[in-house]
C-alpha cells in the first residue's frame, strides 16, 4: 500500500465503520457493530502508527487529493498536510476513540440505541481526523462544522429528556456565534490571498503584515482582524469565555462522548487550528494578547465554578474549560509547541477521569452526586488507583505527564513579553491551586470517607421509563467490567509516563520542525527552549517553585475540609454566600444568554411576526390586495344591472371619452 493510500485509510475505515453501524445496524446486531466500528478505528490507529514512523524518518506530505470544484482561477480541494503536527493529532484522536469505543460496549450495554451511539462516535472520529489532516481551510471548515454536528447528536442522544435536547441546542447555537467569525475570517483570506491552501497562505502572509483590513468603516490591521475572526471560532469551538457556556451541559450526552468531546476531539480543535496557523498568529501581537486574555479569565475563573460542582462528570467538565485555558494562554504566549504538548497529555487524562466517573457512575446505579458516594476505594480497586492517576496528573504531580506540560506553560507566560502575559501569568498560578483543591474535593469524597451510599432516588431514564438511582438500602457497589477497567489501565500508562519521554523531542527538541512557528519577534520562547535540564531538571526545579507548593496547599485544604473538618465547607458557605450563590448560578451567564440573547430572539420574532408577516405581508400584500380587488369587483357589480338603457348609456359616455381624448392630440 502506498503511502497516499495509507493516509486516506485513516478517515475512511471509521467513516466506513459509521456507516455500517448506522444503516445497516439492525442486520448486524449489537455485537456486529460494535465489533465491526472498533476493528475499523483500530485500523486507523495502526495506519497512523505507521504514518508516524514514516514521518520520524524525515517525509512529510503536503497535496491535494481530489478537487471538489473550480471557480473561476480558484480550486476548492480536498488535501492532507502530513507532518508531524498533524500525525500526533492523528495518533492521540485515534487511540482515544478506540479506548472509548471499548469502553462504550460495557457503559451503553442496556441502552436501545447502541448501534446508532457507535455509528455517531465512529462518525465523529472521521471528523475530527479530516479537520486536523487538512492542508486547506475548505477541509478545515468541513472538519469544524462536522464535529459540530456530531456533537450536537451525540449531546442529544437521549433525546426523551429535555435537558439534553436544551443542551445539545445551547451548544449547537453557540458553536454557530463562533462559526460566523470563523466563516468571516476563512472569507478575508480568500478575499486578500486568493487561495485557501494553507501553504500559499503562510508564504505570502509576511508581505500584508502593515495592511489594513478591507473592511469598511474600520482601520484594523488586515491579520489582526484575519487573526481574532478565526480564534472566534476557535473560542466557541474549545469553549473560551464567553462562549464557554455549552460545554459544562455536553454531560447531558452518554459518559462515553464525554470523554470523546473533552479528551480528544471536538474542544481541542479551536486549540489545533491556532497552533497550525502560528505563522498568521506570529505576525500580531494584538491577536496573541487578546488570545492571552481570554485564556487566563478561562484557566482561572472556569476553575472556581469546579469548587462548587457536585455532579462528578461536571466536576471534570469544568476541569477541562480550566485547562482549555491554560492551552489558550500558551497560544498567547507563543509557546505553541507546549500548547500541542499539554493537549496530548491532557487527551490521556482527561479521557482516564471521564471514563473513571462513568465507571463509578454505573457502580452508584447512575447516582452521579459525589455527596452520596464516599469509601468506593475497597469497592473499586482499579477504577480508585486509575482515578488517583488521572487527579495527579490533572494537578502537575512531578513525574505525572501533566506536570511536564503545565510547568512549561506557567514557566513560558512568566517570560512572555506579550501585552496581558502580567495577568495571565497570575491567573495560571491561582489556577493551579484552583485545580488541586477541585480534584482532590472530588476524589476523597467519591473514594475515601464514609460511606453515604444506599438512598436509591425515583426518577426516570433516558427513555421517560420510570427508574431508582442509586444504590438500595444494604446494597454495596462492586468494580465494573473488564470492557470499562481494561481503558482506565490503557489510559492510565500514558497519564503517568508519556510526558517524560516525549517532553525533550516535542518542547525542547526539533520534533515538529517547521509545522509550529515562533518568530523571532518573540525571543523569550526561544530563549525559554535554550535552557532546558532535562525532564529529572525540571522535577528537581519545581520542587522549589510557588506552583508545586500551591498544588501541595490544594490538596492538603480539600483533605482537612472534607475529611477532617467537614463542618467547614458549609460554614464557609455560609460566610461567603454572595459569593457562593455567583458561582452557583455560573457567572449568570446562562441567565443573560436566556434572557437577552434567546429571550430578545424570541421578543423580535414575536415583532416581526405580529406586524411583519401579519400586518404587513398578510395584511397588507396578501389580503389588502383581495380587500381591493373585491372593492374594485364591488363597484363594477353595481353597473352590472341588466337594463339595456343602462348599458346604452355607458357606451355613448365611453365614446364621448374616446373622442375628446383623440382631440387632445390631434
Amino acid at each position: 500500500m502506498d503511502m497516499k493510500s495509507l493516509y486516506l485509510l485513516v478517515p475512511l475505515a471509521p467513516l466506513a465503520g459509521a456507516i455500517a453501524a448506522g444503516l445497516f445496524g439492525k442486520w448486524l446486531g449489537r455485537t456486529g457493530s460494535h465489533r465491526i466500528t472498533i476493528a475499523l478505528v483500530a485500523v486507523s490507529f495502526l495506519a497512523s502508527l505507521a504514518i508516524f514512523s514514516d514521518v520520524s524518518a524525515g517525509n512529510t506530505f503536503n497535496g491535494p487529493i481530489y478537487t471538489w470544484l473550480t471557480s473561476g482561477d480558484t480550486s476548492f480541494q480536498v488535501g492532507f498536510m502530513i507532518d508531524k503536527l498533524s500525525v500526533t493529532m492523528m495518533l492521540v484522536v485515534t487511540f482515544v476513540s478506540l479506548m472509548v469505543h471499548i469502553y462504550t460496549i460495557g457503559y451503553m450495554a442496556e441502552d436501545p440505541g447502541y448501534q446508532r451511539f457507535f455509528s455517531y462516535i465512529s462518525l465523529f472520529t472521521f471528523s475530527m481526523l479530516m479537520l486536523v489532516m487538512a492542508n486547506n481551510f475548505l477541509q478545515l471548515f468541513f472538519g469544524w462544522e462536522a464535529v459540530g454536528l456530531v456533537s450536537y447528536l451525540l449531546i442529544g442522544f437521549w433525546y426523551t429528556r429535555p435537558t439534553a435536547i436544551y443542551a445539545n441546542l445551547k451548544a449547537f447555537l453557540v458553536n454557530r456565534v463562533g462559526d460566523f467569525g470563523f466563516v468571516l475570517g476563512i472569507a478575508l483570506v480568500l478575499m486578500v490571498f486568493g487561495t485557501l491552501d494553507y501553504q500559499s497562505v503562510f508564504n505570502n502572509a509576511q508581505n500584508y503584515v502593515n495592511d489594513i483590513a478591507p473592511i469598511p468603516g474600520v482601520t484594523w490591521n488586515l491579520l489582526s482582524a484575519i487573526c481574532i475572526l478565526l480564534f472566534i471560532g476557535a473560542m466557541a469551538k474549545s469553549a473560551q469565555f464567553p462562549l464557554h457556556v455549552w460545554l459544562p451541559d455536553s454531560m447531558e450526552g452518554p459518559t462515553p462522548i464525554s470523554a470523546l468531546i473533552h479528551a480528544a476531539t471536538m474542544v481541542t480543535a479551536g486549540i489545533f487550528m491556532v497552533a497550525r496557523m502560528s505563522p498568521l498568529f506570529e505576525l500580531s501581537d494584538t491577536a496573541l494578547s487578546f488570545i492571552l486574555v481570554i485564556g487566563g479569565i478561562t484557566a482561572l475563573f472556569m476553575g472556581f465554578l469546579g469548587i462548587i460542582q457536585n455532579d462528578i462528570k461536571r466536576v471534570v467538565a469544568y476541569s477541562t474549560l480550566s485547562q482549555l485555558g491554560y492551552m489558550t494562554v500558551a497560544l498567547g504566549a507563543s509557546m505553541y509547541t507546549g500548547a500541542i504538548f499539554h493537549l496530548m497529555t491532557h487527551a490521556f487524562f482527561k479521557a482516564l477521569l471521564f471514563l473513571a466517573a462513568g465507571s463509578v457512575i454505573i457502580a452508584m446505579h447512575h447516582d452521579q452526586d459525589i455527596r452520596n458516594m464516599g469509601g468506593l476505594k475497597k469497592y473499586m480497586p482499579i477504577t480508585w488507583i486509575t482515578s488517583l492517576i488521572g487527579s495527579l496528573a490533572l494537578i502537575g504531580t512531578p513525574f505525572f505527564s501533566g506536570f511536564y506540560s503545565k510547568d512549561s506553560i506557567i514557566e513560558a507566560v512568566q517570560l512572555s513579553q506579550i501585552p496581558g502575559a502580567g495577568f495571565a501569568y497570575f491567573a495560571v498560578v491561582a489556577g493551579v491551586f484552583v485545580t488541586a483543591l477541585y480534584s482532590f474535593r472530588m476524589y476523597f469524597l467519591v473514594f475515601h470517607g464514609e460511606e453515604r451510599f444506599g438512598k436509591a432516588q425515583h426518577g426516570h431514564d433516558a427513555h421517560g421509563q420510570d427508574e431508582h438511582h442509586g444504590l438500595a438500602p444494604g446494597q454495596k457497589p462492586h468494580e465494573t467490567s473488564w470492557v470499562i477497567t481494561l481503558p482506565l489501565i490503557l489510559l492510565a500508562i500514558p497519564s503517568v509516563a508519556i510526558g517524560f519521554f516525549t517532553i525533550g523531542p516535542m518542547l525542547h527538541g526539533e520534533y515538529f520542525g517547521d509545522a509550529l512557528f515562533i518568530s523571532d519577534d518573540h525571543p523569550a520562547m526561544h530563549e525559554m527552549y535554550e535552557h532546558f535540564e532535562g525532564p529529572v531538571g525540571m522535577v528537581l526545579h519545581a520542587l522549589t517553585t510557588l506552583p508545586f507548593w500551591l498544588a501541595v496547599a490544594g490538596v492538603f485544604v480539600a483533605w482537612f475540609c472534607y475529611m477532617k473538618r467537614t463542618d467547614i465547607p458549609a460554614k464557609v458557605q455560609k460566610m461567603f454566600a454572595p459569593l457562593y450563590i455567583l458561582l452557583e448560578q455560573k457567572y449568570y451567564f446562562d441567565r443573560f444568554n436566556d434572557w437577552f440573547f434567546a429571550g430578545g430572539a424570541r421578543g423580535a420574532s414575536r415583532i416581526l411576526w405580529k406586524f411583519g408577516d401579519v400586518k404587513f405581508i398578510d395584511g397588507f400584500f396578501v389580503n389588502g390586495a383581495a380587500k381591493m380587488v373585491g372593492m374594485f369587483s364591488g363597484v363594477l357589480r353595481g353597473f352590472q344591472t341588466g337594463y339595456v338603457y343602462h348599458y346604452a348609456f355607458w357606451m355613448i359616455l365611453g365614446v364621448s371619452l374616446l373622442l375628446t381624448v383623440r382631440t387632445w392630440f390631434v
